[in-house]
């Protein structure tokens, strides 16, 4: 590949990444067809990969880019239009060929198009999953690994929504406050998600992955300002921040995975950390509370340890306390029985996840069986720690943190 090619296939990555969700909710905002319009951007992204070798990159990717998507659109109309339906056809056609915009000019309609894959009419376990499709891009196999379900039956769910979305007319607008409830909490949920898939690449070299956590900030970001007295789209904010503030942290000069609680405080983002306290306690003024604000809780509890010297783990423990009440959730579970083992012993918190152990989601989760073997290995139970730390070893797909997991079962298994 000569250096043309190579630098056209970079910008084009580049505006893939940035563009990519921004540029889809312009075109379905105008059509209300979500597929329609990724194909139409698909054929684009196809085009440049075929021509900006040739020609060279252009001074504006993401307006060339919506360009050749809207001819296409418009192509595609005038090949299906009817008598029928000529009217409204013939007014998108006329829409389309309007002057051309810059990428300055652009409006931004994510925000947009995530509430309308939130609306009520989409079935409620596809919202999250559909906004990460449309928004970041992620493809159905991605999603359905996040959220435990065949490639074939997210692919399937994803394909009914979008024309669930075209048929009913689904609104591409934010909704007034008294709707906002349930889409809210899905969009939120999709925002996490989509930064919580970067979160897990620290080192930003998978680049199915890249971008994902700052993506995920920005559009935590983007909520918040149109959103600013919501306590949960603040809470949220909040929470990524603090995980952003730590990345520094996440890895030695090796590149060796380093537990929070062992982080060099000196190395975690002050201003971040002070953003996201900031952003925590205005949503605390709000006098609703929520999982997103608890979460964020404990990760504040967790700095305190840069001023203090030591963690807070009544804190801590209060918090999951209160998030056990409103959460289901496994996670939440085993990190209560952690903090339980810090406030009250080993012996406690090994009783806490034991409670769990009937919970078949748990069978093949790491974070269970590495807090189980870790709690154990400070009981003496030497036989059934190195049991569990081989279960957790075998579950483990990120290399830096095998390497942990099997160093510490090595220091068990040698004294």
């Amino acid at each position: 590949m000569d250096g043309r090619s190579e630098q056209a296939w970079a910008a084009a990555e580049a505006a893939a990444r940035q563009s990519y969700g921004k540029l889809v909710a312009w075109l379905a905002a105008r059509s209300r067809d979500v597929a329609g319009a990724e194909d139409v951007l698909a054929d684009a992204f196809a085009a440049a990969l075929e021509r900006w070798p040739r020609t060279g990159v252009p001074a504006q990717p993401e307006a060339w880019l919506l360009a050749v998507a809207r001819r296409r659109r418009v192509d595609a109309v005038r090949r299906r239009l009817t008598r029928e339906a000529g009217r409204e056809h013939l007014k998108l056609i006329a829409e389309e060929m309007e002057a051309r915009m810059t990428d300055e000019d652009l409006p931004d309609e994510r925000l947009r198009l995530m509430f309308a894959c939130a609306h009520p009419a989409i079935e409620s376990g596809v919202r999250a999953p559909l906004i990460l499709q449309t928004i970041l891009g992620f493809d159905a196999a991605t999603i359905a690994s996040a959220f435990l379900v065949s490639p074939a039956t997210m692919s399937q769910r994803l394909v009914r929504a979008k024309a669930r979305i075209r048929e009913t007319g689904i609104p591409f607008r934010v909704p007034e406050r008294a709707e906002l409830g349930e889409r809210l909490d899905a969009v939120l949920e999709a925002i996490y998600a989509a930064f919580a898939e970067g979160w897990s690449d620290p080192a930003g070299t998978e680049t199915r992955r890249r971008n994902l956590a700052s993506e995920g900030i920005w559009l935590g970001r983007l909520v918040a300002s149109l959103l600013p007295d919501e306590p949960e789209a603040l809470g949220l904010l909040a929470l990524m921040l603090f995980a952003e503030a730590r990345r520094p942290a996440r890895r030695d000069a090796a590149g060796d995975y380093v537990p929070l609680t062992e982080q060099d405080c000196a190395l975690w983002d002050d201003i971040l950390i002070d953003e996201a306290e900031a952003l925590l306690g205005h949503a605390a003024t709000r006098g609703v509370i929520g999982r997103y604000q608890l979460e964020a809780a404990v990760q504040s509890a967790h700095t305190t340890r840069r001023l203090s010297g030591r963690i807070d783990w009544a804190a801590i423990r209060q918090l999951y306390d209160a998030l056990s009440m409103i959460s289901g959730s496994p996670v939440v579970a085993i990190n209560r029985a952690v903090a339980i083992a810090e406030t009250d012993g080993a012996t406690a918190g090994l009783a806490a996840l034991y409670v769990l152990g009937d919970d078949k989601r748990l069978a093949d989760y790491q974070p269970y069986w590495a807090a189980r073997a870790g709690l154990l290995a400070r009981l003496g139970n030497v036989v059934h720690a190195v049991e569990a730390y081989d279960r957790a070893i075998g579950l483990e797909r990120d290399p830096a943190l095998r390497r942990f997991l099997q160093a510490k079962r090595a220091a068990l298994v040698k004294n």
